[in-house]
Formats: structure tokens, C-alpha cells, sequence
């Protein structure tokens, strides 16, 4: 167990994470020259297209230093804050980390979070200057910044080119040297956390996990304290680029498990496998729980499709722990799922993946939080309004609560103005304001959950040029004077596309989301209107005119009257049509909600 290092890196988006993890593949010969490619842990077409990572990856590399053989498990992890919780996951399994800082660009806002995250499970730190061959590049300064930011002397932080592969050795040896070897006891019951797990079509399940104690053999019986569910250790081993089975594997290493689990909810990231003949007293703690920031509808086109998204679902959440999912219906889309996401661009993602990955086309409906509303008949009986369709009628309704969080945003100093505009427009209320260090500023608001749902996100860094971090945590409900906004095209509303809004917003958002669907719905041969409603009073209105087919271009010469008749004829065909016609909404004028203020 002493030559076995546990370490995941950290970094901002395109700070060159998954450019280092190849150069140590290449340095360790974990791969040959044939195998070799760029972003190789990056084994998602979505990934490569991007740019970024999405899924954390694990991988192991054998390493010798001095004659002594070592084994490094390498986890690679994402940079953006949407998958923030791949990065928890990984952390739980890991003893150090690799701080990685792009030289050129200096501390970034995810940098901090995932610093946060592994100085809380007291995680061995190793700081490193990326990017050290660009012309651009200042080590002195963005040096300043991470000894301000950890402490460290400024001999700790190593320079590394990962893109030419220079420093990348004594990037390997201060592996060796710092970041200590796993602690834990080959003879005492069998601990393993399962801290990700993949849907193998043939296979079933495979759970990866970190063996914290005890000892884990081909045919063990093991049992899944969570699920409370035994089954049979059909093959372990470990993870190279391809899985390489074993007959044990011992505390500290980390492997995969296939057990021939077909249900996809009976794996939990989180949960620890232990042995039926001697089981562990207790589980391992501290792992984190998923908070979902935004809620919305995954319906499928065809309503025959629904079982197979759940199935989809369900087996993206293995993928994904961070996704979470309950049936719900619509008036207009059916039956489908109200799904809890990370942030918009891990909604992007998901809907992306369910596409590709499964062959299922979704519609995905306005974003929205969960409200509790209360009754004149009964004032203590809460009602929760996940839908707006849920929304009881106003005149009964007494009043209505929403959730509110604690949101902590750290950033420059230089955009502190920029930021409490932003969040005092989302009704946010500045609780406290603390410099962390000379130009680095924690700021507090109390502000409502659903105002952050839409754009906060984008917004935020956009006006912090992506320095900020932001987080969260929820405190409760409070009191709050909130409308339902419908949209009606020609007289007929559309739930998916209702809101409940804050009465002082509800006319100008009722107005910008009638001009964009004006600008989204292609033109029919009749006149649609498009309305913003709250109650029976119309607060906004849009006219999308006919497409007109020119009846007159046949009838040259004559009387006028001719002319006439024929305009007539196309009036009242037009008037017929708009009784009989159904507008058929676009997929982005779903979304339009989203981008109000592009």
C-alpha cells in the first residue's frame, strides 16, 4: 500500500487538465504510440467537440522511481462549475490533488471552488504553473496568487508545459514524495466506496469504487449497504485504458466491479460495497449530496416513447449522479419527467447526450423551481406548486412562498459594482461582504432560488470576464407577491410555456417573451396572435401576419371586381384556417425564456 498514490486534478476550464494527463500516460507508458491521441481520457464525442470535460475519468499508471515501482491512480476530472459534482465524487476517492493554473490567465473562479472542496477532505496539495512555453505566460505573478491563495512557499510551485511535455517529470516524482500513500487495513471488513459506475449494454453494471479498507476478491458475496441488495463479484480489476480483471484488490487501490446488475437504481454513487461473510459496522461518510439548481420538463415527442426515456434516464444518471428525475405530465406534451440539473449548460449536455447516446428526440420545457402555496379555506395546508400548471386559482389562493438560498460569489475586487447590480436586479439582499485577500471578494446575498434559474449564471460571468465562483445553499421559504404569466397563441394557452413570476417583473417579461416567439414561430398561412396573460387580463400582445400567396397574379386586366372576389375567397379561406389550424411550436421557442436578455 505504501507505493500506491490516489490524486485527481483540479483546474479552471482549458487551463490544460486533460493535455497533462496525456503527457503522464505517455511518460509512464501506460500507452503505446499507436494508442496515443490527444485528450485521450476524453473518450466522449461531446467531450472532443466541446472542448471540455464532462465526465471524470480513472485511470492507473505504473510508475518506477529510483527502482521502486509505484502505482498512480489518476482521476481526471471537469472544469466546469455544472460538474462541479463529478469533481466531489472524485476528491472523496483521492488522498492529493494537482492544482493546475494556466500561467497565462492566473487563478480562475473554478480553481478556487475545487480548492475549497479538497482542502475540506484535507487533501495534499500540489500546485503547478501551466503553459509556461507561451510568450504570454507570467509565473512570477500568477506565482504571488497561489502562494496568497494556499500559503505555500514559492519553491512548492512546479512550472510545467503540458503541451511540450517540459516539467512533467518532477511533476511525477512530487506525486511520489507528497502526496502520502493511503491509509487503511488489508484484514479489517471490506470498505469500498463506489464513486462512479458505467451501463455496459452486455455486461450490466459496472461500479468503480476506492477500496478504503478490507480486501475484495474474484466470487467475494458482497453487499451494497445502501441498497441493502447482495450480489455475486463476477470479475474485479483494475482500470488502465482498457480493464485489466484481478483476482484481489487491496485497501487504498482503486477498481471496478460486474456483478451482472441489470436495474440501474440499484447502484448508488456514494454507497460503500462490503463482504456478506464479514461486514463493515458502519459506511463511509462524508459524501457529498446532489443539489439540483435548475428544474425542467424532459418530454419525449412521441408519447409512445415514454418508458424508453425513463430507461434512457436512467441510465444516464449512472453516468451522471449529479441528474435527478420524477414523472410529471403537461396538458400540452403529455407524460414525461421533471428533471433536476446542475446548471443550464449541464441541461444542454443531458438533452444532448439523451439524443445521441440513446436515439431519443426530447422537448425540454421552461426552467422552474418548486413553490408552496396556501389556501383561504385552509392557511397551514401547503400545496406544492411544481408546475405552473399546478398554480391554484388566485381567487382562493391566501398566499405563496418560494425558495430562497444563501449565495456566496467570490471574485475580483474590480467587479464587485458590476455584481451587486446583478444581484440586487434578481432580488437578491447583500448580507455581507468579505475580502478573502487584497483584490479576491467573498460576497453574501440572500436571494430567491427561481431568480438564478435563468440566466444568472451566464450573466455573472459575463460581467466578471468568468471570474467568479458562485454557490449555494438553500435557507427556506419565504413570503413572496408572485404571478402566473400564460402565453396564448391564438386564444389557446400553452402550459409548457407558463411561468410564475414576480408580479414587479411579470409585464416585462410577458413582453420580451412575446417578441421573441414572434421572432421563433415560423409564419403560417393565417394571422396567429400571440399573447402574455395573467388571469383574464392580457398584459402583452404580438401579431405573426400570414404568409399570402399572391391570388391575384393570374387575373391581369378586367374589371377590379374580379380582383376582389378572388381576395375575398382567400379572406374567408383564411378565416377557416385559423379556426382549424394548430401552430406548431419549435424547440427553441422553448428555450427562448432562457435568453430574454441576449
Amino acid at each position: 500500500m505504501k507505493n500506491i498514490r490516489n490524486f485527481c486534478i483540479i483546474a479552471h476550464i482549458d487551463h490544460g487538465k486533460s493535455t497533462l494527463a496525456d503527457r503522464m500516460l505517455d511518460l509512464t507508458q501506460t500507452v503505446t504510440a499507436r494508442e496515443a491521441q490527444a485528450q485521450l481520457l476524453d473518450n466522449m464525442d461531446l467531450e472532443r467537440e466541446r472542448g471540455i470535460t464532462i465526465k471524470s475519468h480513472a485511470i492507473q499508471m505504473d510508475y518506477v522511481l529510483n527502482g521502486n515501482p509505484y502505482k498512480f491512480n489518476l482521476i481526471d476530472t471537469p472544469g466546469h462549475v455544472d460538474f462541479s459534482y463529478e469533481v466531489s465524487r472524485s476528491i472523496a476517492a483521492c488522498e492529493g490533488a494537482l492544482l493546475i493554473v494556466d500561467a497565462t490567465q492566473g487563478i480562475q473562479a473554478q480553481t478556487i471552488s475545487n480548492l475549497y472542496l479538497a482542502l475540506e477532505h484535507d487533501l495534499e496539495i500540489i500546485p503547478i504553473l501551466n503553459k509556461i512555453d507561451l510568450p504570454s505566460s507570467n509565473p512570477e505573478e500568477v506565482g504571488d496568487q497561489i502562494i496568497d491563495l494556499i500559503g505555500c512557499e514559492r519553491e512548492d510551485i512546479l512550472l510545467a508545459s503540458a503541451k511540450t511535455g517540459e516539467g512533467v517529470d518532477k511533476i511525477l516524482e512530487a506525486i511520489v514524495d507528497r502526496i502520502p500513500a493511503p491509509d487503511g487495513d488489508d484484514d479489517a471488513p471490506l470498505q469500498a466506496l463506489i464513486f462512479d459506475s458505467v451501463f455496459n449494454s452486455f455486461r450490466g453494471i459496472e461500479a468503480i469504487f476506492r477500496v478504503k479498507n478490507g480486501t475484495i476478491k474474484k466470487g467475494d458475496r458482497v453487499k451494497f449497504m445502501n441498497t441493502g441488495k447482495e450480489y455475486d463479484a463476477d470479475e474485479i480489476g483494475t482500470l488502465k485504458l482498457t480493464k485489466f480483471p484481478q483476482k484481489e484488490i487491496k485497501s487504498g487501490d482503486v477498481g471496478y466491479i460486474i456483478s451482472g446488475i441489470k436495474e440501474a437504481k440499484e447502484v448508488k454513487v456514494g454507497d460503500t460495497i462490503t463482504t456478506k461473510a464479514n461486514p463493515a459496522s458502519s459506511a463511509i461518510e462524508g459524501f457529498e449530496e446532489v443539489k439540483p439548481m435548475v428544474f425542467a420538463g424532459i418530454y419525449p415527442v412521441d408519447t409512445e416513447e415514454f418508458e424508453e426515456l425513463r430507461a434512457s434516464l436512467e441510465k444516464l444518471q449512472l453516468n451522471d449522479a449529479s441528474l435527478t428525475f420524477e414523472a410529471e405530465t403537461s396538458a400540452a406534451l403529455g407524460f414525461g419527467f421533471r428533471c433536476g440539473f446542475l446548471g443550464m449548460l449541464h441541461m444542454e449536455i443531458i438533452q444532448e447526450r439523451l439524443e445521441r447516446e440513446f436515439n431519443m428526440t426530447v422537448i425540454t420545457t421552461v426552467p422552474n423551481v418548486s413553490y408552496y402555496a396556501y389556501t383561504k379555506k385552509d392557511k397551514e395546508q401547503r400545496i406544492i406548486v411544481n408546475n405552473p400548471s399546478d398554480y391554484p386559482d388566485p381567487a382562493i389562493l391566501d398566499r405563496i412562498e418560494e425558495p430562497y438560498i444563501k449565495a456566496q460569489i467570490i471574485t475580483k475586487s474590480d467587479f464587485v459594482g458590476a455584481v451587486m447590480t446583478l444581484c440586487i436586479e434578481k432580488r437578491g439582499e447583500i448580507v455581507g461582504q468579505t475580502y478573502l485577500t487584497s483584490d479576491r471578494v467573498e460576497l453574501t446575498f440572500d436571494m430567491p432560488l427561481a431568480e438564478i434559474v435563468f440566466d444568472f449564471y451566464d450573466r455573472l460571468k459575463t460581467i466578471s470576464k468568468g471570474y467568479a465562483s458562485f454557490d449555494y445553499h438553500p435557507v427556506g421559504y419565504r413570503q413572496s407577491d408572485l404571478v402566473k404569466v400564460d402565453i396564448l397563441l391564438n386564444s389557446e394557452p400553452i402550459d409548457a410555456l407558463s411561468a410564475l413570476i414576480h408580479r414587479g417583473k411579470s409585464q416585462d417579461i410577458g413582453r420580451k417573451l412575446c417578441m421573441k416567439l414572434r421572432e421563433l414561430i415560423p409564419r403560417q398561412q393565417f394571422v396567429i396572435a400571440i399573447q402574455a396573460a395573467i388571469g383574464a387580463k392580457i398584459v402583452a400582445r404580438e401579431t405573426l401576419s400570414a404568409l399570402r400567396k399572391d391570388v391575384t397574379a393570374k387575373c391581369y386586366g378586367g374589371d377590379i371586381s374580379r380582383k376582389r372576389k378572388l381576395l375575398e375567397k382567400q379572406k374567408a379561406g383564411k378565416k377557416r384556417m385559423r379556426q382549424l389550424g394548430n401552430v406548431e411550436i419549435p424547440q427553441q421557442a422553448f428555450l427562448a425564456v432562457l435568453k430574454l436578455n441576449d
